[in-house]
């Protein structure tokens, strides 16, 4: 009984010495991966929601009310300016048309009649005329009496009446065949019509109503919408706060400088893809909507290509540059009561340094202020350490720590 009990006093020693050289082997310096900081170049965006329109957008609407009796072309066709879309029936339109037409042939002949009355009185009158001149002299010389004088003047002055009441008529008929005239261009006018065309060379929208329906001038559903999308424009909003940041980091003293002054804009597209072109913003509303506190912009894109359509959306990427400022990757730091922390390594020791933030920029901070380049900081695993933990630093590359890092969503 006496030898077990030796045994097991000297098993437990082991047992216990083992674990304190475990423990001490636990307790030394935990190796770190350090990184220096560096000073660099670097671009961050702020992006905004954006909607795409074409640069012109026309409704195409009747201008008559009439019967579709054909579509001439399909959704999503190129269309060019002035080429027919639909045709609506015009089987009245030319009934009304022959009539008119008809109307200005009557016109005419009661001109023609009227001309001939108008010939016919000033013949007459020239007739009297030539009698009174014949007998002027004749009573001058008391060869006849004055009555027969008299007489020729009145048939003179009753000629000259019929001849103003037929250069009357003439007036009136030929104001009979204007009015036919205007009555039949307007009937041709409407058979013109009929052939609804596109107002602007683009692109056919959606086409809601087929052969069949029936339209005209006051249908609140345009019959499609054409859209010049050569170039498109995409309109974005701010907010009051990011309106007056917006104003307050642009170089100009007036909303248009500012403008003028900024940088060309890229544009993400719903698919997460980059859209090739870049763009510029031309315009901004001039005041705020009151209804969603925002305030528009407006930004035009070349679109030779046709990539983009009438009704796409994506995101707005406004640059901003950064040069020569000082990097940390964003895995070296963190927080505490709303202050950011980095742990910079001296003498083999971890000690916390608190920095100033001026943005975060592809898995790196851009530092304001507290650390210097060339420093060496502990770049991962921060979480594990506590200031003043004595570390073994293991130098790795800057990129390679920023490149490691994935977005969790």
């Amino acid at each position: 009984m006496k030898n077990r009990f030796l045994l097991y006093v000297v098993a437990t020693m082991a047992v216990v010495s083992c674990k304190k050289q475990e423990e001490k082997k636990q307790d030394g310096p935990a190796e770190v991966p350090v990184v220096a900081i560096e000073q660099r170049n670097v671009t961050s965006y702020q992006n905004f929601p954006a909607s795409i329109q074409g640069k012109i957008n026309n409704d195409v609407r009747a201008k008559i009310q009439g019967y579709i009796t054909q579509v001439l072309v399909d959704e999503g066709q190129m269309v060019t300016k002035g080429q027919p879309l639909f045709r609506l029936e015009t089987n009245m339109l030319t009934q009304s048309a022959d009539a008119a037409k008809a109307a200005i042939g009557a016109a005419q002949s009661s001109v023609s009649a009227a001309k001939a009355n108008v010939d016919a009185a000033q013949a007459a009158v020239n007739a009297a005329q030539v009698e009174v001149n014949k007998l002027v002299p004749l009573v001058q010389k008391n060869i006849i009496s004055n009555v027969q004088l008299e007489t020729a003047k009145a048939n003179l002055s009753r000629a000259q009446a019929q001849l103003s009441q037929a250069r009357a008529a003439e007036l009136q008929a030929s104001a009979g065949v204007s009015q036919a005239s205007a009555n039949y261009r307007g009937v041709q006018a409407n058979i013109d019509y009929s052939i609804i065309r596109a107002p602007i060379s683009g692109v056919v929208g959606r086409l809601p109503l087929k052969v069949g329906s029936l339209v005209g001038p006051s249908d609140q559903v345009a019959l499609t919408t054409v859209s010049d999308t050569s170039s498109v424009y995409a309109y974005f909003a701010m907010n009051e706060k990011e309106y007056l940041d917006f104003l307050e980091d642009s170089y100009g003293s007036t909303v248009p400088e500012k403008l003028k002054n900024l940088p060309m804009v890229e544009l993400e597209l719903a698919n997460g893809a980059a859209y090739p072109e870049k763009g510029k913003i031309e315009a901004v509303t001039g005041q705020i909507n009151p209804a969603t506190g925002t305030i528009q912009f407006r930004v035009s894109f070349p679109n030779a290509a046709k990539l983009l359509s009438n009704g796409n959306s994506g995101t707005i990427k406004i640059p901003k540059l950064y040069n020569d400022v000082l990097v940390v990757p964003e895995s070296a730091t963190y927080e505490q009561q709303g202050i950011t922390y980095v742990y910079r390594v001296e003498k083999d020791t971890a000690k916390s340094t608190m920095i100033g933030v001026t943005d975060r920029v592809n898995n790196m901070i851009v530092v304001k202020n507290g650390v210097t380049k060339g420093e060496k900081i502990v770049a991962q695993g921060v979480g594990q350490l506590k200031p003043g933990a004595a570390v073994k630093p293991k130098q790795v590359q800057f990129d390679e720590i920023i490149n490691a890092i994935k977005p969790i969503f």
